[in-house]
């Protein structure tokens, strides 16, 4: 079982080496000299490329899931604002829309509640698409409308349950019908999410305590705010390992852990994403050196990359899984950290640095005419749905990370 280090610990280590942002000269390839109009092509091209597997009558792309289809969506409508268009945006307001009425919850398998959005649109950056999905932590009313260019947000309901402070205490939660650990490793359990609202699923996990930051940020309304800063500490002081990098699951019920080696680039990505927006909601300079230290180690880690710097991460030539679009999502948390870091020009630099190692290898390496292998250090291979899903999110932040 993985050792819990205390988060003490941990941010005086991650302070001695996660400051250093310099661009590791082992990398591949680490600058582009495309210009825009060039980037914003081979991006179009690439979405253009997975459009035909949409099946319009469940806004789903055939051969991935149902969340992996949620970020397809996701990057047509980032594409649509760094590129200052609306190219995609019929395909994107119905697919939504298509979910929102299917699905209870707007879930395929209802019980997970929001599952579609959990790993895209959920938590996407208040600027970064058309469409705004925020996170609503208690089943509260509200009015849902799809706006793909007006800055009024999307306020959905979620089935996610929380635990919160009061239920840390008496080890109880309303929606659970198991008692719950009310500290675990020494460190309250408020501020994490259930994986799932069923009454005995016990796995509390990373991604799925998502900070309600972005619907603070847009509300000012202090409960989402204080909602996020306890979500925030609860990953802070539970889930983040030696080397500064999140955590997988913790169990709500007994503290079990999920194994050690269960490290995904999602959770970091999410984590960052999160505390990008958190750190500018609170004005707290500690949520910017933890930002910026949790990137750092999270970018140079050996987990899931090469020291080339190429992520390596759910390259499956021959069948879909989950993992293939974890690094996706990775990489679209970190362009929020480069957008929300105009004051680190290191940071900056280094972010775009590695999100361009990814983009030449898919290029050079693993390219197929305008598709894509899951397997970003190659070789190439012929198109399938999930290698082009893994794809779209670096080349749309090519867009984005790269000057004109």
């Amino acid at each position: 079982m993985f050792r819990f280090v205390p988060f003490v610990f941990l941010s005086q280590s991650l302070a001695a080496f996660a400051q250093d942002l310099g661009v590791p000269l082992t990398w591949r390839e680490f600058s582009n000299s495309r210009l825009l109009a060039e980037r914003i092509s081979i991006a179009e091209d690439a979405i253009n490329t997975i459009l035909p597997q949409l099946d319009t009558s469940d806004a789903q792309f055939n051969g991935i899931g149902y969340w992996q289809s949620g970020n397809v969506f996701s990057a047509m409508a980032n594409f649509d604002h760094l590129a200052g268009t609306t190219v995609y945006e019929t395909q994107v307001v119905d697919g939504l829309s298509t979910a929102f009425d299917l699905y209870s919850n707007f879930d395929q398998y209802g019980a997970y509640g929001v599952r579609f959005l959990s790993m895209s649109l959920l938590f996407r950056p208040y600027h970064l698409t058309r469409i705004k999905i925020y996170y609503r932590w208690r089943l509260l009313p509200g009015p849902m409308s799809l706006k793909y260019s007006e800055p009024a947000p999307i306020i959905i309901s979620c089935s996610f349950s929380v635990i919160t402070t009061a239920d840390a205490s008496s080890g109880t939660q309303p929606n659970k019908d198991f008692a719950i650990a009310g500290t675990c490793f020494g460190e309250s359990m408020a501020g994490g999410v259930f994986w799932r609202p069923t009454v005995d699923d016990t796995s509390i996990n990373s991604v799925t305590t998502g900070l309600s930051a972005f619907l603070a940020e847009t509300t000012g309304d202090a409960t989402y705010t204080n909602a996020a800063i306890l979500s925030a500490q609860w990953i802070q002081n539970l889930q983040i390992n030696a080397d500064g990098i999140i955590l997988d699951t913790v169990d709500g019920a007994d503290c079990t852990r999920s194994p050690a080696s269960w490290l995904f680039t999602y959770n970091s990505g999410k984590y960052l994403e999160g505390l990008s927006v958190l750190k500018d909601v609170t004005g707290n300079s500690a949520w910017t050196t933890l930002m910026t230290d949790i990137a750092a180690a999270a970018i140079k880690s050996s987990v899931w990359e090469g020291s080339n710097g190429i992520i390596t991460e759910g390259a499956s030539p021959t069948a879909n899984n989950d993992g293939v679009g974890f690094k996706a999502i990775f990489i679209r948390g970190l362009d929020e950290v480069s957008v929300r870091s105009s004051d680190n020009s290191a940071l900056q630099i280094l972010i775009h640095s590695y999100n361009d190692v990814q983009y030449n290898a898919l290029l050079e390496l693993a390219a197929n005419g305008t598709s894509y292998s899951s397997s970003w250090p190659g070789p190439p291979q012929a198109f399938t749905t999930w290698g082009q899903l893994a794809a779209l999110d670096v080349m749309v932040t090519a867009i984005n990370t790269n000057s004109p």
